[in-house]
């Protein structure tokens, strides 16, 4: 079914691949209940939405695709729902958020269904994809700072260094040199296992305790969020979250991508410029992502971490079908991941971490020509500043194809680009940003 000899590999080489590649991205379960709690969505809710998004699929991956990539809520996304989406508008709630991503999945789905997807990627200016990348990785670092108390806002310059000496920002400090230490000697897990300690530093000092146990059945309070594609359309236009939609979409389709053939070049799977079965593996993380909406969890994505299992030596979906089952297991841990959540300097080290991880796509943008390189400036720029990743992509967008038009190279810049401008500057101008 893997095909495990075609493949070059072994069971006990795939399965040791997948421990290792769920190691290195189970801080998942952990951060993104987190950030998504102050979207107000409840802890349990997020966590049991989380793993099924996680379990969906890449369950998909490693049985329809074959592939040793594993799917998850995405990190940025999950800031974007929480903060750009829900936290800036008074009057979207959770669920009504909840109808954008699912939206956003079902045109996925359709659009890993046509060539239109291929098209959608290659009309996607490379550096503007690149400064999106990086953006969000700041947007994502200092969110973790921000959560511990590193820095705290001022009156008079926006933000300052907070207390040093408070135990929170301590324990955040030690639990970011551990894991950085970890990270430096290429241990595999590094993020969960610097958790791990930081959490049993912050046990021994008092910061941490487990009133609720360890142990508990998987819970979904909230049930179903979004179960109607029409009320959730209805959801979307009553209130004006196309370029929401829009983002979700646009962010998610290149991030998958990219990190796909990333991970697949790595594992050798690449067949000259082309990923076999691309079609399929997409088809995967919009599964999820669909799947994922109805439950409580923001977008899926294909996971970078999933390189850690393929320098293991995963080669085939045996690895990604461990991951998932791996997964399943976590289902019944929510009062222990609870517990750990609840102090948010044992998960900000991870936060600050991948978003500089995510900042190394700023090092493939092309600063030797203006009208490339100001547009994904100002993307990189505006996102932390504005605390939204929606209005970094829109500035982004609509500055780029005017550096183009004043520099005389207007037929350089795709159709779809001027459109999505436009639509952005409409978007910014009379509705208002998102």
């Amino acid at each position: 079914m893997f095909k495990l000899a075609q493949n070059n590999t072994n069971a006990r080489t795939e399965m040791i691949a997948g421990i290792t590649t769920f190691l290195t991205m189970v801080y998942i379960v952990v951060v993104n209940p987190i950030i998504l709690a102050d979207a107000g969505v409840p802890f349990d809710q997020v966590f049991t939405a989380t793993i099924i998004a996680t379990i969906v699929g890449t369950l998909w991956m490693a049985l329809s695709a074959n592939y040793p990539i594993a799917i998850a809520p995405g990190m940025g996304l999950n800031a974007y729902f929480a903060y750009s989406v829900v936290g800036a508008n008074e009057n979207i709630t959770y669920s009504t958020a909840f109808s954008a991503v699912f939206i956003a999945g079902i045109l996925f789905v359709i659009l890993s269904l046509t060539p239109f997807r291929k098209k959608l990627i290659e009309a996607i200016p490379s550096n503007l994809k690149h400064g999106i990348t990086a953006g969000i990785g700041l947007f994502i670092a200092f969110i973790g700072l921000r959560l511990t108390g590193i820095v705290t806002s001022d009156p008079n310059n926006l933000v300052a260094l907070g207390d040093l000496h408070s135990p929170s920002v301590v324990l955040a400090l030690i639990g970011l040199a551990v894991t950085l230490v970890l990270m430096s000697l290429n241990v595999h897990g590094a993020l969960f296992i610097g958790m791990v300690i930081t959490a049993f530093i912050a046990y021994f000092t008092g910061q941490l305790s487990f009133t609720q146990g360890f142990f508990s059945l998987p819970s979904l309070p909230e049930g179903i969020i979004v179960a109607n594609p029409f009320s959730a359309i209805g959801d979307v236009i009553s209130h004006g979250l196309y370029t929401v939609v829009f983002s979700f979409l646009l962010v998610t389709i290149f991030d998958t991508t990219g990190t796909m053939i990333g991970v697949a070049q790595q594992a050798g799977l690449m067949k000259g410029n082309e990923l076999p079965r691309a079609r399929t593996a997409l088809l995967a993380d919009s599964a999820a992502t669909t799947v994922g909406a109805m439950f409580g969890t923001s977008p899926t994505s294909a996971y970078i971490e999933s390189s850690a299992g393929v320098a293991a030596g995963g080669r085939t979906g045996l690895t990604t079908l461990t991951v998932a089952i791996l997964f399943g297991f976590t289902l019944f841990f929510s009062p222990l991941i609870g517990a750990v959540s609840g102090i948010s300097a044992i998960t900000a080290p991870a936060l600050i971490i991948v978003g500089s991880l995510m900042m190394g796509a700023i090092a493939e943008i092309n600063w030797k020509e203006l009208d490339e390189a100001f547009p994904a400036f100002l993307v990189v720029l505006s996102m932390p500043l504005t605390s939204s990743i929606a209005t970094g992509i829109a500035l982004g967008f609509i500055s780029y194809p005017l550096m183009k038009i004043a520099k005389g190279k207007w037929k350089e810049v795709h159709p779809f680009v001027y459109l999505f401008a436009v639509l952005f500057f409409i978007q910014l101008a009379f509705i208002g940003g998102h």
